[in-house]
């Protein structure tokens, strides 16, 4: 191996070297939930989902639509829905409270009572 060559090879290797780093990269992470947009799930297994002012509720099996309708925030953490059962075939409200960012506690116009548990 001439000279030439070993001064080509150590630079080539001072130059890889060099683009080792000790520092730590960073890792992405996900964004904390914020109010209601997302799937939230109730004792049953049923899964409702809040989505740019779109409300709807599918089963886990089957994912049959059960009910659909709108909901809009009547502050940071009070929700309004307005729903249509399409099993029952009848049209109702539900009030919803953000308990915290994984619990949302429900009362219909009916006045039955539910828990929303968020999934993640």
């Amino acid at each position: 191996m001439t000279f030439r060559n070993i001064l080509v090879l150590a630079g080539a290797a001072a130059a890889l070297a060099a683009c080792v780093s000790d520092r730590p990269m960073p890792v992405a992470t996900r964004a904390a939930p914020t109010g209601v947009e997302g799937s939230w799930a109730d004792p049953n297994g049923i899964i409702s989902t809040f989505q740019a002012g779109t409300f709807t509720t599918r089963t886990t099996d089957s994912n049959q639509l059960l009910a659909s309708g709108t909901y809009i925030n009547t502050s940071p953490s009070l929700v309004e829905i307005s729903m249509t059962s399409l099993v029952r075939k009848t049209q109702s409200k539900v009030n919803c409270a953000l308990v915290n960012q994984s619990q949302l506690n429900c009362t219909s116009d009916a006045g039955s009572q539910f828990t929303l548990t968020r999934r993640m």
